[in-house]
């Protein structure tokens, strides 16, 4: 009777010695969870070669919330934030171009008004000699002369006040118009005395005197650029 109640109860304590020893067995040692270089609270045990970690401690070691349904455990783990971009250094911009404006080549005030006078000295004798053509007119030595002069002293009077370097490069084409000018009624005027009609009396000669017609070109030109008060050049007074 006493044999078969100490067999009864060892049984039972046999059996669960040998469960316990069989587990001992199948663990090994527990481990420590490290998530993202962070330690965990949570302990890493290993069973037949597998790691089983409490789920709750993987959440808060992940920052994920997990939901306990019925028939499923819910754990979401938010998204790792993208790694910030090393700054890079801004691209320098080239520097600016400086553009250096040219200087406007203008006329002073004074030089204008002075050559604006003796275009129209010029104009006047170009004038009286296309007449005299026209209408045979007849003259004398001191008219001649009197244009003359009157478009020299305007001449002088432009190279006084000719301060500036567009004043002097204007005030040459100036006197190339006069010298044209000059030889041209010169040559007029020598014709008339040697009695030469083609020259001085047919009035179909003015239409084709290309010497008469750079005149007039450049006279227009230099009235232009005056006006204008900004220095230019043109072939015709040269």
């Amino acid at each position: 009777m006493n044999t078969h109640r100490t067999l009864r109860f060892s049984l039972p304590l046999v059996l669960a010695l040998f469960l316990s020893g069989t587990l001992f067995a199948q663990r090994t040692a527990d481990k420590t969870l490290v998530v993202n270089g962070k330690t965990a609270a949570a302990r890493v045990r290993q069973i037949d070669g597998h790691s089983y970690v409490d789920i709750e401690s993987l959440a808060q070691a992940t920052n994920a919330v997990f939901t306990v349904e019925p028939h499923r455990i819910v754990l979401t783990i938010p998204a790792a934030e993208a790694a910030p971009r090393p700054a890079t250094a801004p691209v320098a911009a080239p520097p600016p171009t400086t553009v250096v404006a040219e200087p406007v080549p203008a006329l002073s005030r004074e030089f204008r008004s002075a050559a604006i006078a003796e275009l129209s000295e010029m104009r006047e004798w170009r004038g009286a000699v296309r007449a005299m053509i026209l209408y045979g007119l007849a003259v004398s030595d001191a008219w001649v002369q009197s244009y003359q002069d009157q478009v020299q002293a305007g001449l002088q009077q432009a190279a006084v006040v000719a301060t500036t370097q567009p004043d002097q490069s204007a005030l040459q084409l100036l006197r190339n118009e006069a010298d044209n000018l000059t030889s041209w009624a010169n040559g007029v005027y020598a014709a008339r005395k040697a009695l030469n009609g083609a020259t001085t009396v047919d009035p179909n000669a003015l239409q084709n005197d290309q010497a008469l017609a750079k005149i007039r070109s450049c006279g227009q030109f230099l009235n232009s650029m005056i006006v204008t008060g900004t220095f230019a050049d043109d072939p015709s007074c040269h």
